[in-house]
């Protein structure tokens, strides 16, 4: 009769995590009950797909919009890709006068009564941007010298 060694069950790191079934690279408790893994088969995989091997090049779907004029571009050609020679077709402002324009765009968006309309807004949102740093600086002032008057009559 043999003498066998004693097999011993060698045990990694911690004793209570175990590595899973279904991913090898996650750890779960040992305590974890083994009656629910009978309703997993061990190759099932989740839901969860991995993403799209297969790349295309999208046409960028962003806008830009002549700060001059109203006209809007957004053909298939990336903006950022045009030469810096580009000009507006409308009124010859080079690319640096367009700028991202976020509002969706339709089709009949480069008509000349809407691009007249859209020039307008323009002018009006740049004046009002222009204002608003003097109205600032006069509202402080107001506030400063009701201040300075508040205190010296009290």
């Amino acid at each position: 009769m043999a003498l066998q060694a004693p097999s011993f069950h060698i045990v990694n790191g911690n004793a209570c995590l175990r590595r899973p079934l279904m991913n090898p690279f996650a750890l779960k408790s040992s305590f974890f009950s083994g009656s629910l893994n009978l309703y997993l088969h061990p190759n099932h995989h989740h839901l969860t797909s991995a993403p799209p091997r297969i790349s295309m090049r999208v046409a960028s779907k962003q806008a830009y919009i002549c700060r001059d004029c109203g006209y809007i571009y957004k053909d298939r050609t990336p903006f950022e890709k045009l030469p810096d020679n580009y000009f507006c077709p409308v009124c010859g402002a080079p690319k640096r006068r367009f700028r991202a324009y976020a509002p969706a765009v339709t089709k009949n968006d480069n008509d000349t009564a809407v691009r007249k309309a859209r020039k307008a807004e323009l002018q009006r949102d740049e004046a009002i941007g222009k204002a608003f740093p003097i109205a600032i600086v006069v509202g402080i002032a107001v506030l400063a010298g009701l201040y300075f008057y508040l205190n010296s009559q009290y």
